[in-house]
């Protein structure tokens, strides 16, 4: 049976165990049966005495958990237990426990035993398995495998039932005791092995299903004879059946019980088909009949059938639902869940069978992956402690079904009908709920528990996965295990497997074995038969995992698991906690506590405080700060395990723990022993500004007032300090004395002491303190007051600090606080003085964001005496921003403060007049004052500030007489002011100015001339020229501002300035370059443009831009020139500064631009006589060189600008000879120029050139070559050990290569047809007809003038055969080299082509399969098996026709591309027989292909008829 059919009681004790049970149970033994959680895996097997150990545990007490180390049991309670000591464990509870209602669990519990040699395995481990030794010992012993065969299939429910290949059923009772031997003697052992096995729900009957088909029940009180023999149907008379069966032969792959009925059975065969039997109640075995009705599958076609061959199938997996521990309308529909390769289905069998679900295979399923199968029922059972709501008090019957590696859980729902409608039957509802997709495919699944699965891979990995959330908590190998499999689908699901068909994604690549006969699952237990062993593994609970981990002395891995099973975190359903919070938190809180108290004392007991780290203390403590405040147990963490921490002298490890929560807001009251000791400890830590912080997030009603103001005095904690007077008494005046008081003791003049620091730092605390409380927040954290608090505080706060005299604090105390050290008189307003004279800076800072609070807006928010917000209060001091002001003003003066102080307070008046100009009035000579002291600041530090100031004064002052101002302002610097005068007083030609000189903000400045020369402003003539008479005067700032903006502006906006801003430029400078270049080539615009650019220019521009890049960038000239047209550009003032600049390839290209070829090429040859003298200098002088490194630099400079320009003269040469027309000459003119003798008058313009270039280009490596070769001689007869100062061979060969580029480029320019071919108007991919054609000379006798003449004048100049043999093996080189690039170019496109070549005749010879076996048109088979015997003997006949036709020398087969490939051609005739198959692998009878095509087959090159595939068209 593919699942549990025992899940009918399993389904209801795992509901007694999980649901209605108490999860106490599992606190109370660790060894009963419960779930996994702990990835760390170990599958080694477990020894006796940590069973008997278990044992001990459970019968410890209620607690069930002792966390001292366990005491190893002695070597004699280690002995195996007899099989007459009971195996049955009491039923453990805790006291107070709620006990079940439900049926009890009767399940003995198995004796297990190990072999001695097996590894303990760790007590934590997720799962603890054991190997069942006394079945192993009987089932797979020698003796046993030759007694009863191997083991094939397994079950268990109360019982562990082992079925084997000799036909027999071995049936175990849970002390391993072999209870019954079922089969001998009886027709079963006669059937083959037993393939499936299946337990009633009451225990008392099994049923087996055999490899021939037979299936048997048998009682297990009666055992020597069959209670019901169910025979196959004989293959041979399956036409002449009367009844429904199995077929013989067949194997039973599953077999199940319906209900509680022993006679009801339903079972599935190897070949697909599904059968319920339902046996009447008889007197004996002979005297019943079975009723048997086919719910699956079709029985096999016999020889005689013509019928098409079906798909074939099997049953992959199959279960009936089990019965819950509650009554359900399916408990009597007989619910069966079948998995074939392509379908699940869901069918009812009783009254009659009828499906009830059906759902296709996945799409998610990815194509050709393993093929497999399982699936698994979980019935609905009682819930407890159910909601309110009555429909949650049964849980779903629930559904897993695996494919492949997609995993599907099915809800289904029971619609009972109303009982006006007895007659209608029950409805069933599936609803396909989640859905999981493993790495692997899934071969077997089984419930744990109601939510709880154990899923297996088809690697023999087991999955620990929850039902709710598809949470895969636990995974571990199972390899080592060899479980038992059998490849039972593979030969039945053959054409199901790919077949090198990669288009069908709907076929599998291989089909698993089958696992569900060896994996089990009952109460939780799992149950593996291997090839070797029985093993039984029992996931451990969370008990079971805190009490090994205590025991192991990972006291923090314990603390910390416990917190999560409080919190829910873990996997709380798989080891057997409750999903209730309240449930779980009863549970686990008790023993939580009682871990964290064993692990301190342990912990601190060991004194070992040298050797333990701080490391793992702070490990500790965090797991306890966790573990406490998830349990909301602060009382027992300031007490309890403060106090461990204490007695160890450990408490800095505590309050490092401590700070994160505190600061986190976690814990907000410390008791008072611990926020004193926190105090001590981090002052005396210099941890001053954290100490701060901790306190000042502390409830201040659980503090000792005078004990953490005392110590906060102590230790300079003015902010704590503040805050637990604020906050504790609500007095805002005494932090405020104790300030000041402290300010009074700063001595400044002492300068950097150590002490005055400490003081500094804490006094100017002062000024966030204030600003926090007139804006309504509480210091130092920021939270808002209340509105009532606020009001209070910021009315104190302002009475005492404007205060005009000394005031005594508390209200009525007669304690007057004094400013003054020396005993002295007293001043008015003494506190607010006292506060300016210490940093009046900060002290507006403050009171610039106390003006934002509505609190100073004085009368204007009351009404009546009566708060708008609603509050009334009593009449007092409350001041007003006027009032404020009218004080410091009064204050503040020359006399009693510095010039610096004065600045920060004017800076503060002219920002604030113009955000409360209804709040704020002052006479125009205070104004004028302030902005006459803002002008006169006392350093450059404040100068932004004082301009800003000035600038907020002006939006809501006008002075009188601004135009006064103006030099005050000048003097100051203040630009952005003078700015504003300038433009409301239109004084444009200044406001230039200004911007000129405002160094901060100088790209304003083209905004500013854009603005004030656009049309539309309105300037007169006047102002236009002032304006520009500034802008031609600042033209070197204005250029070196932005080149390239004052430029375009200027092009814009006043294009007659151009050439005055350039004269007024120095001459031959950069600044007059940068604003040429700028005009001429601006970055943003393409080069090409230039020339549209120059048109607009003033004469002279480009001559004066082409001379100054000469100086400053003559690389650049050449490619500037080259874009310029005809006549832009004067030759004579511009040639001598390129020649001077040594730019002589664009003088070259100005001189042929302007039609003076020959003297272009004269300049160039000259140059090129300059650097050969140079460069033979060098080489001469080379062997006495004292500066190796140079000259070698210099040479290759020399190198490069001779490879350039021969560059140049052949593109001189080139365009030149472009530009002639030739006159066709007669036969007899063009040899006379070949080969009669030809002068250097008769040569045209380009030969010419062509001439002097390379006889340039030759004489210069000739003399060149002869200077290397006189350095060599020389170096090799001073020392030949000694290195060369030059590379002479680097030097020939880049001669060489300029002779050769000369002579190739020559050849190629004036090798050239005479005429134009025609053009040809046919298509490209026409090949053109053949056709007789004169042949035409294709060389011009150019070259041969040239190079006769160039010949001539070499004799001349040097009448040495030597140097005209070196002349010559230039020029032959040249055409070498052609040769050899030419013939490698051949090589290679031949061998590319005989590569293609080679790999399309490889794919004509490969063929084309058919995409499959039927005819495209009629459907019928056309060739494999069922097509008939007429293929082959048409085959047949053609491969005798291809003999007789290679016989008699004859072969008409063609090789046209693309021809269609018969595989039964006309050999067979025109009939049906013949077949074409087709590139695109359509196959088609030939009469079918006419048909469809109609008539429409083209002709092709030989009259052959062309076919076309139709479904291609």
């Amino acid at each position: 049976m593919s699942s549990d059919s025992e899940e009918s009681t399993a389904s209801a004790h795992n509901d007694n165990r999980e649901e209605i049970g108490s999860a106490a149970t599992y606190l109370a033994s660790p060894a009963h049966l419960g779930e996994g959680e702990d990835p760390d895996v170990s599958t080694r097997d477990g020894t006796e005495e940590e069973v008997e150990e278990e044992l001990q545990s459970v019968d410890g007490g209620a607690n069930g958990m002792s966390f001292a180390t366990r005491r190893k049991l002695q070597a004699g309670h280690g002995e195996e237990a007899s099989a007459s000591e009971l195996a049955v464990r009491p039923a453990v509870r805790r006291p107070g426990s709620v006990e079940s209602t439900s049926t009890p669990d009767d399940t003995p519990s198995v004796q297990h035993q190990s072999d001695e040699s097996d590894t303990p395995q760790a007590p934590w481990d997720v799962v603890r398995w054991t190997k069942l030794k006394r079945i192993t010992g009987q089932v797979f012993s020698e003796v046993g495998k030759r007694n009863f065969g191997r083991a094939t299939c397994l079950n268990v429910a109360a019982s562990l039932v082992v079925g084997t290949s000799k036909g027999f059923i071995l049936v175990f009772d849970y002390q391993q005791v072999l209870k019954s031997i079922i089969g001998p003697g009886t027709k079963a052992v006669e059937c083959g092995p037993v393939t499936a096995l299946a337990i009633s729900a009451d225990h008392s009957t099994i049923a087996s299903g055999h490899a021939t088909g037979h299936i048997f029940t048998w009682e297990l009180a009666r055992p020597a004879r069959p209670f019901l023999h169910i025979p196959p149907l004989d293959r041979a008379h399956l036409d002449d059946r009367h009844s429904d069966g199995h077929v013989s032969g067949v194997a039973i792959l599953h077999i199940g019980f319906l209900g509680t009925r022993h006679t009801a059975l339903v079972s599935a065969d190897d070949g697909g088909m599904a059968f319920s039997h339902l046996a009447t109640r008889g007197l004996g075995a002979i005297a019943r009949t079975v009723k048997i009705t086919r719910i699956l599958g079709r029985y096999p076609l016999s020889e005689k059938s013509m019928e098409k061959p079906r798909k074939p199938s099997s049953v992959l997996a199959f279960a009936p639902l089990p019965l819950g521990n509650v009554e359900q309308p399916t408990d009597d529909m007989g619910l069966t869940a079948l998995l074939t390769p392509y379908l699940l289905v869901v069918v009812s069998t009783t009254p009659i069978a009828q499906t009830q679900h059906k759902a296709p295979r996945p799409k998610e399923i990815a194509p050709h992956s393993t093929l497999s199968g399982c699936l698994a029922w979980f019935p609905a059972v009682k819930l407890k402690n159910p909601s309110g709501d009555r429909n949650k008090t049964v849980s779903k019957t629930k559904l897993v079904y695996c494919w492949s590696n997609i995993l599907t859980i099915l809800d289904v729902d029971c619609i009972v009908a109303p009982p006006t409608e007895k007659e209608k039957p029950t409805e069933l509802r599936f609803r396909p709920r989640s859905r999981w997709r493993s790495e692997e495919a899934v071969v077997a699944v089984q419930w744990l528990s109601r939510s709880v699965l154990g899923v297996l891979t088809i690697s023999q990995r087991l999955i620990i996965l929850e039902d709710n959330t598809l949470r895969m908590t636990d995974t571990f190998d199972l390899l080592h295990k060899h479980i038992y499999h059998s490849d039972l689908f593979s030969h039945q699901l053959r054409p199901v497997v790919e077949q090198l068909d990669e288009g069908d994604t709907s076929m599998h690549g291989v089909v698993a074995d089958a696992f569900y006969m060896s994996f089990r699952a009952y109460k939780g237990r799992l149950f593996l038969l291997g090839f070797n062993d029985v093993s039984i593994g029992t996931l451990s609970n969370w008990a079971d995992r805190l009490l090994a981990l205590m025991e192991d002395g990972d006291f923090i891995a314990a603390i910390t698991l416990a917190t999560s099973y409080y919190v829910g975190d873990a996997d709380k359903l798989t080891v057997g906690l409750p999903d209730d919070d309240n449930a779980r938190h009863a549970i686990v809180q008790e023993k939580l506590l009682e871990m964290i108290s064993a692990s301190l004392k342990y912990t601190f007991s060991r004194g070992e405080n040298t050797q333990r780290g701080d490391t793992s203390l702070a490990d500790l403590a965090s797991a306890c700060f966790t573990a406490c405040i998830s349990m909301n147990e602060l009382d027992f963490l300031f007490e309890g395990v403060y106090e461990a921490f204490e007695d160890d002298s450990s408490t800095k490890v505590f309050f490092e723990t401590l700070e994160p929560y505190i600061l986190e807001d976690q814990i907000t009251a410390l008791p008072p022993n611990v926020l004193k000791d926190l105090i001590t400890s981090y002052a005396s830590s210099s941890r001053a500004d954290r100490l701060e912080d901790i306190v000042c997030r502390l409830n201040t009603e659980t503090m000792d007032i005078n004990q953490v103001t005392t110590l906060c005095q102590q230790y300079n904690l003015y902010d704590a300090l503040i805050y637990v007077w604020t906050r504790a008494i609500g007095d805002f005046i005494t932090p405020l004395i104790n300030i000041l008081t402290l300010i009074k003791r700063i001595d400044f003049e002492q300068g950097e002491d150590e002490t005055q620091n400490i003081y500094l730092a804490s006094a100017m605390k002062l000024f966030p303190y204030l600003a926090y409380t007139f804006t309504g927040r509480i210091y130092p954290g920021g939270t808002l007051m209340d509105e009532e608090e606020a009001y209070s505080a910021k009315k104190d706060m302002y009475r005492f600090l404007f205060s005009g005299k000394n005031l005594a604090w508390p209200p009525g105390s007669g304690e007057v606080f004094l400013t003054r050290i020396d005993k002295g008189d007293e001043p008015s307003f003494p506190y607010l003085r006292l506060v300016l004279e210490f940093d009046a800076a900060s002290f507006m800072s403050m009171l610039n964001e106390a003006f934002e609070d509505s609190f100073l807006n004085g009368d204007q928010d009351t009404v009546n005496g009566h708060q708008v917000n609603g509050h009334q209060h009593a009449s007092a001091f409350t001041p007003t921003r006027q009032y404020i002001i009218h004080t410091l003003l009064g204050i503040m003066t020359p006399d009693s403060f510095d010039v610096e102080d004065i600045i920060y307070f004017y800076m503060f008046v002219a920002r604030n007049l113009p955000k409360y100009p209804q709040h704020v009035i002052l006479p125009g000579t205070s104004l004028h004052q302030i902005l006459i002291g803002l002008c006169n600041y006392p350093t450059d530090v404040v100068k932004d500030d004082c301009q800003l100031s000035i600038e907020y004064l002006l939006s809501v002052y006008q002075p009188p007489n601004p135009q006064s101002l103006v030099s005050l302002f000048e003097k100051a610097g203040f630009h952005r002011v003078l700015k504003s005068i300038y433009r409301s007083s239109q004084q444009y030609a200044k406001l230039l100015e200004a911007y000129f000189n405002d160094t901060e903000d100088r790209e304003d400045v083209f905004n500013c001339i854009v603005d004030c020369l656009r049309p539309s402003r309105g300037l007169i003539k006047k102002q236009i020229n002032e304006f520009k008479t500034v802008i031609v005067n600042r033209a070197l700032d204005l250029i070196a501002i932005d080149a390239s903006r004052a430029t375009q502006t200027l092009k814009h906006y006043a294009p007659d300035l151009l050439e005055s801003v350039l004269d007024a430029l120095e001459d031959e400078s950069d600044a007059q370059y940068q604003y040429l270049k700028a005009l001429i080539e601006p970055e943003a615009s393409p080069s090409a443009e230039s020339q549209a650019l120059g048109e607009d220019l003033p004469s002279g521009f480009i001559e004066r831009y082409v001379q100054l890049m000469c100086k400053y960038n003559n690389s650049h000239v050449a490619d500037f020139v080259s874009f310029l047209k005809s006549g832009d550009l004067q030759l004579d003032p511009v040639l001598p500064a390129l020649e001077k600049s040594g730019v002589i390839d664009a003088a070259v290209v100005l001189m042929a631009r302007d039609g003076l070829v020959q003297g272009a090429m004269d300049r160039l040859v000259k140059h090129l006589g300059t650097l050969e003298t140079a460069l033979t200098s060098l080489i001469s002088a080379a062997a006495e060189t004292p500066d190796v490194a140079n000259t070698e630099e210099a040479v290759e400079d020399l190198l490069n600008n001779i490879q350039k320009y021969v560059k140049v003269g052949i593109w001189l040469c080139q365009g030149q000879t472009r530009s002639i027309e030739r006159r066709p000459e007669s036969l007899a003119d063009r040899r006379k120029s070949a080969y009669g003798e030809v002068r250097e008058e008769d040569l045209a313009m380009d030969e010419l050139l062509w001439l002097d270039l390379v006889d340039k280009v030759v004489s210069l490596t000739r003399d060149v070559t002869s200077s290397v070769s006189e350095l060599e001689t020389t170096l090799s007869s001073l020392d030949a050990t000694q290195s060369k100062p030059i590379d002479t061979k680097k030097i020939t060969a880049t001669l060489r290569s300029s002779v050769q580029r000369t002579f190739s480029v020559l050849l190629a320019s004036t090798t050239t047809p005479l005429g134009k071919l025609p053009t040809n108007s046919q298509p490209l991919t026409a090949r053109p007809p053949l056709r007789a054609r004169q042949s035409q000379s294709q060389t011009n006798p150019s070259f041969l003038r040239i190079l006769r003449t160039f010949l001539t004048r070499v004799a001349y100049s040097s009448p040495s055969l030597a140097d005209l043999r070196t002349v010559l093996s230039e020029i032959f080189s040249a055409y070498t080299f052609e040769e050899t690039i030419l013939s490698l170019a051949n090589r290679f496109l031949d061998k590319e082509g005989f590569k293609q070549v080679k790999e399309i005749h490889e794919l004509r010879q490969r063929g084309w399969r058919p995409r499959g076996q039927v005819c495209e048109g009629c459907r019928k088979r056309t060739w494999g098996p069922g097509a008939g015997g007429g293929i082959w003997e048409a085959w047949e006949r053609k491969g005798q026709l291809e003999i007789e036709r290679r016989r008699a020398g004859t072969d008409d087969r063609g090789k046209g591309k693309g021809r269609s490939t018969p595989l039964a051609d006309e050999a067979g005739g025109e009939g049906p027989g013949a077949l074409v198959v087709f590139a695109c692998r359509h196959l088609w009878h030939r009469k079918c292909l006419e048909k469809a095509s109609g008539g429409e087959e083209g002709v092709g090159g030989r009259g052959e008829r062309k076919l076309k595939c139709p479904m291609e068209t």
